[in-house]
């Protein structure tokens, strides 16, 4: 279907959360930002203060109202709250995309990386690859 020139798929514009940690990734969002580093304005960050934290059904919500990607942005060995962190959140990514495929969803609609308080450019790299990945998924189901 063609508007404005082009078709739909190609002005489809992912919309992406991101859960970032308060002490230690989103400070590394917000770095890219500062710093002007272009990566896809569409992305969302919310800040928690664990990344083990992150409970799979808000991922289910957010793919199924108006997200079409969630990434977390995990603290990795930087945890100041677990010592195991980057186990227990490659865990609930695990579980979490299990849920996601019995929903039907792709479960490469979720991606998690280790993001630093200094990682700006790391953090730019992962979302404009995660937004082009989105992008070849095309929309996610959104609830009613």
């Amino acid at each position: 279907m063609e508007q404005g020139g082009g078709t739909a798929a190609q002005e489809f514009r992912p919309e992406i959360l991101v859960f970032s940690t308060a002490t230690i990734s989103d400070i590394g969002v917000d770095l890219a930002g500062s710093s002007h580093l272009h990566y896809p304005p569409t992305a969302v960050a919310i800040p928690l203060p664990c990344s083990s934290g992150v409970r799979p059904d808000w991922v289910l919500y957010a793919l199924t109202h108006g997200f079409d990607g969630v990434f977390i942005a995990a603290d990795g060995t930087d945890c100041p709250f677990v010592p195991d962190c980057t186990d227990r959140t490659a865990k609930l990514v695990g579980r979490t995309q299990d849920l996601l495929r019995e929903h039907g969803i792709p479960p490469q609609r979720l991606k998690m990386a280790a993001i630093c308080s200094v990682c700006a450019e790391s953090f730019q790299k992962h979302m404009k690859y995660f937004f082009e990945e989105i992008k070849k998924l095309g929309p996610s189901t959104k609830a009613g």
